[in-house]
């Protein structure tokens, strides 16, 4: 039996006035100064990860 892979769990922090998207698997994003794209790396990391 194969054991089942755990999904990405994906965030954004704050950091002065950047927003990085980080994963539970590790992964960050770069820092972006705009919170929008920092939210969309971390969908994009997410969909691609968990498929």
């Amino acid at each position: 039996m194969h054991a089942q892979a755990t999904a990405h769990t994906t965030t954004t922090t704050e950091r002065g006035s950047f927003a990085l998207a980080r994963c539970s698997c590790g992964w960050t994003g770069p820092a972006r100064r705009s919170r929008d794209r920092a939210r969309t790396d971390a969908a994009e990391h997410a969909r691609t990860n968990n498929a």
